[in-house]
C-alpha cells in the first residue's frame, strides 16, 4: 500500500503534464485549421492577387501575429491551404504507385485515369492557373510545383525505378520517362482546359494511348 501511495504520487504529475501537452498541441492543430479553413474561403472568393492576410485574419480570428506564426507568408499560406484541399485525392493516387502489387500495366491504368481525373478537377486547373500568373513575381509557383507536380514526378520516378531493377521494363533514366510518361497523359487534355476550352480526347482513351506509346518504347513484353 505504501509502495502504491508512493507510485501514484509520483505518476500523476507525470500524467497531467501530457494531458496539458496533448491539449495545447490539440489546440495547435485546431488554431491552423481554423487558418487554412478562412483562407481557403477568401482565397476562393477574391483569388490570390486580391486576397490579404489582414482579411484572412479577420475571417479566422486571433491576431495577425498569430496568423504569422503559423504561415511566414501569403505565399506560404496559399500554397498548403490550395494543395491541402486536394489532399486526400493525392495521396490515394500516390499510393497507387508507391503500394503497387499488382501487374504494372494494370497499375499504370489506374494511376493514368486517376491522374487525369485529378490534374482536369476544377481545383487543380484554378491552381495552375494561379502559378503561372504569380510564378515569375513572387514565390508561389515554385511552392506549389514542390507540393504538387513534384510531388508525383517523383512517385513515378520511384515507380519506374522499382520496374526497371525488377526487370519489367528497360533500364532507363527513370526522371525522364517519369516525365514524358506524363507528357503522354497530359497530351490534348490538360492545356485545352488550362485555357478554358474543352479537352481534345477522352480521359480513358488518352491513358490507355499513353501507356501503350510507353509500353512500347520501355517495355518488356
Amino acid at each position: 500500500m505504501l509502495f502504491r501511495r508512493w507510485f501514484v504520487k509520483i505518476d500523476l504529475p507525470f500524467q497531467n503534464t501530457v494531458a496539458i501537452r496533448l491539449r495545447m498541441v490539440t489546440r495547435t492543430d485546431d488554431r491552423r485549421e481554423a487558418i487554412i479553413e478562412a483562407a481557403t474561403a477568401v482565397f476562393r472568393e477574391v483569388g490570390f492577387g486580391r486576397a490579404s492576410m489582414n482579411a484572412i485574419t479577420a475571417r479566422a480570428g486571433g491576431s495577425k501575429a498569430t496568423l504569422y506564426k503559423y504561415f511566414g507568408s501569403k505565399e506560404e499560406l496559399f500554397a498548403v491551404a490550395m494543395t491541402e484541399a486536394i489532399e486526400e485525392q493525392a495521396t490515394s493516387l500516390l499510393n497507387i504507385l508507391l503500394a503497387a502489387t499488382e501487374e504494372p500495366r494494370l497499375v499504370l491504368t489506374r494511376y493514368a485515369e486517376g491522374y487525369l481525373r485529378l490534374i482536369t478537377s476544377p481545383d487543380v486547373l484554378a491552381l495552375t492557373r494561379t502559378a503561372i500568373g504569380e510564378g515569375a513575381q513572387t514565390s508561389l509557383g515554385p511552392m506549389l510545383y514542390v507540393r504538387g507536380p513534384k510531388r508525383a514526378l517523383n512517385a513515378l520516378v520511384e515507380y519506374f525505378g522499382t520496374l526497371g531493377d525488377n526487370g519489367a521494363i528497360r533500364q532507363i533514366d527513370s526522371r525522364l520517362a517519369a516525365a514524358q510518361f506524363r507528357g503522354l497523359l497530359e497530351a490534348g487534355v490538360f492545356e485545352p482546359l488550362l485555357y478554358g476550352a474543352p479537352s481534345e480526347f477522352p480521359i480513358e482513351h488518352v491513358a490507355q494511348a499513353a501507356i501503350d506509346t510507353f509500353w512500347g518504347a520501355y517495355g518488356r513484353d
